[in-house]
């Protein structure tokens, strides 16, 4: 167990999604942590987000490690995901936790290597996924364990935002295969993996996506159709080519026995909660859980934020660790796979010939 009374977190990156990490961890609100270091190869970016926040800043991560390697306990790393996983297997060998906001990685074997390098440290490797946190999203959880869904039928997530050329132009890297991938892979991965976190184990896979108005080199709009291996349905429809503004980023769940709808910008807004058998509790579902945030970002990452400080702390395990984390970008991966062949692409293999194991 740690023994200090705040874990020190260092953030790699200082981008857009690390003023988000950075409010929370020097704003005191997770109990039990505090922003220690500021790292970007950016000399001015590093050096205007260390005075913000008014804590030490470097532009190379194993400098700051050298500097202050006792004070940090965990390593945020927020950079562009195509670098990942180089950062993470080398920040591991400092025996850090460590934290990576989505995707993991970019390819499942990137996402194996931070897995190993972590295991090897023996060190916790969280992904982020915040909207799992979320209000609604723990209520239909609490449903769905409760089996009062019954049989699943469909599961479908919608991500229909704006993003202007403006905010591709913002980075060089936005938008690229080799450091991004498109709106399946960057706005959609928190819904890819809230769809199988419900639904399953995901089976076959067919997707088509084009560049509607971003001039970019993947997809800013796309659909995918799954089978799960459940018998269930998925549907994932994203865009980021809404306008002229945001519309929703939603998640519905439809069983035999009841369907639920969140809604809102960031999953955060209860719309829909029906089942066959009310309880009593049912009643306050859609007032208590109807709150929708500000901005796409959502309430969740304090809450994952917070579960981050508690499972170091006392050797919990993490609610999205590497190999859950590796799970919703497998299926990424084979979205992106069907969107280039034009076919319906298995998730993995499947034994059609060999006795192995039949009875």
């Amino acid at each position: 167990m740690h023994s200090s009374p705040l874990l020190g977190f260092a953030l790699i990156g200082c981008g857009r999604i690390a003023r988000r990490h950075a409010d929370l961890l020097a704003g005191g609100h997770i109990a039990g942590a505090a922003l220690a270091a500021v790292c970007d190869i950016d000399p001015k970016r590093a050096q205007g987000f260390g005075e913000r926040y008014g804590v030490p800043f470097f532009t190379d991560a194993d400098t700051m490690m050298a500097a202050l390697g006792e004070r940090i306990d965990v390593l945020s790393i927020l950079t562009p995901s195509g670098s990942h996983a180089p950062i993470c297997i080398a920040m591991a060998r400092h025996g850090k936790h460590i934290v990576v906001e989505k995707p993991m990685a970019l390819t499942l074997d990137d996402a194996d290597g931070m897995i190993r390098a972590c295991d090897t440290a023996g060190v916790k490797l969280f992904v982020v996924k915040q909207n799992r946190f979320n209000l609604p999203v723990l209520r239909l959880r609490e449903a769905f364990d409760a089996g009062r869904f019954g049989k699943l039928i469909m599961g479908s997530v919608r991500v229909r935002w704006m993003r202007d050329q403006s905010y591709y132009d913002q980075d060089a890297w936005r938008g690229t295969w080799a450091e991004d991938g498109g709106v399946f892979a960057n706005q959609a991965s928190h819904h890819v993996d809230l769809l199988e976190w419900f639904l399953g184990e995901p089976e076959t896979v067919y997707a088509t996506a084009r560049k509607a108005l971003a001039n970019i080199e993947t997809e800013d709009t796309g659909v995918a159709v799954i089978r799960f291996r459940n018998g269930a349905i998925g549907v994932v429809e994203a865009t980021t080519a809404a306008r002229p503004k945001d519309l929703e980023g939603s998640l519905s769940i439809l069983g035999e026995n009841g369907t639920v709808e969140i809604g809102g910008f960031a999953v955060n807004e209860m719309r829909s909660w029906q089942f066959t058998k009310p309880m009593p509790e049912d009643e306050d579902v859609l007032v208590s859980a109807r709150t929708n945030p500000p901005n796409v970002y959502g309430f969740g990452h304090a809450a994952y934020m917070r579960n981050v400080v508690e499972c170091i702390r006392h050797g919990g395990k993490a609610l999205v660790d590497g190999l859950e984390g590796r799970k919703s970008l497998e299926l990424i991966a084979a979205i992106y796979e069907s969107i280039c062949s034009g076919q319906e692409e298995r998730i993995r293999f499947c034994p059609r010939h060999s006795l192995l194991g039949l009875r």
